[in-house]
């Protein structure tokens, strides 16, 4: 490690941190504004934030290619580090008109969005990155061929950034589980020798710690689809450049129950509580349609109130739960 590689981690924090206020007086200067529904008396906050995350990200990587490129004169790992950036802005865009449409006139048709989905999975595909011998479950040490990058690949990237936004509508949930996540793959990634990949990963977690602290309860600027999307893809990125499917899919396994519950709704059912008036929540329905609904039922039954930060510290941890498991289970082939 050179002291260097610090710059790029440096700049996407302050980049995103120094951007995000700006974004959120234009938003409200150009009335990019969305309710926050967790609340009582339904307070408008600025949107689309996750565009600023995802520019300060890019801008960081592009200066650690330029680190790359000058001081260290290696082009190694360039090009997937370039088809990577690629995918990020095709789903931000895909994101972006998702958000701008609107999630409560529908947004993209789902056929819509997996056609854009399918597209930003392209850059990783024409280079044919990972390992066409799968690590799964029943298919260990299977060659797959060209199904793996035709087929494999765009399904994980679609699969991904579609469903990383089931888990979403609370103030810091999306931005912290993206941080968990991230971290945890980024630590997989280094003890199996892509640190390159691992340094990528930590310049995504940084930009997502600055948003953070504007987006966390109580909530100045919200993440939308332009956050969702390209975390979700990054997820599944991280899980191919790495060859680390088995355990990025482990990882995902609070994404996998939020879809189970979400499709007892035939994904039509939102994922909001019912606000009092304390803004402390309620169960919206009688049954339960997300770990959200999952975790306001439990955290009622040890207090009198819940509130809404108390449902995404639930499911952090919930997610760091699952997280060490995954260390666990898989640690002869990490460590």
């Amino acid at each position: 490690m050179n002291a260097l590689l610090l710059i790029p981690i440096i700049a996407s924090f302050f980049v995103t941190f120094f951007m995000i206020p700006r974004w959120i007086k234009k938003a409200k200067q150009i009335g990019l504004l969305w309710e926050d529904m967790n609340k009582y008396k339904k307070e408008k906050v600025a949107g689309s934030g996750g565009i600023i995350v995802i520019l300060g990200f890019i801008f960081s990587v592009f200066i650690y290619i330029s680190i790359k490129t000058f001081y260290f004169n290696s082009s190694e790992n360039v090009v997937e580090i370039l088809a990577t950036t690629t995918s990020m802005l095709l789903l931000l865009i895909t994101g972006l008109v998702d958000d701008l449409l609107g999630w409560w006139h529908g947004g993209l048709s789902k056929r819509t969005r997996i056609l854009l989905c399918l597209f930003a999975s392209i850059p990783l595909v024409v280079i044919n990155v990972g390992s066409s011998h799968i690590n799964l479950p029943f298919l260990d040490g299977t060659n797959l061929g060209l199904i793996y990058p035709l087929i494999i690949i765009p399904i994980g990237i679609i699969g991904a950034s579609t469903t990383f936004n089931f888990l979403a509508g609370y103030n810091g949930l999306e931005a912290s589980q993206g941080i968990l996540i991230i971290s945890a793959l980024s630590i997989v990634a280094y003890f199996t020798g892509h640190s390159w990949l691992a340094l990528i990963g930590i310049c995504l977690i940084f930009s997502l710690a600055a948003f953070f602290i504007f987006n966390k309860y109580p909530a100045k600027v919200f993440p939308g689809d332009t956050l969702t999307y390209p975390i979700g893809g990054m997820i599944a990125i991280m899980a191919i450049l790495g060859d680390m499917e088995k355990i990025a899919i482990f990882f995902f396994i609070p994404y996998i129950i939020e879809l189970v519950l979400k499709a007892r709704g035939r994904l039509k059912k939102q994922s909001f509580g019912k606000p009092n008036k304390d803004n402390s929540l309620e169960l919206a329905y009688n049954k339960m349609y997300g770990l959200e609904h999952v975790a306001i039922f439990l955290l009622k039954k040890i207090k009198k109130k819940v509130y809404e930060k108390d449902v995404v510290a639930a499911i952090n941890i919930f997610q760091i739960i699952i997280i060490i498991l995954g260390f666990l289970i898989f640690k002869n082939s990490i460590f």
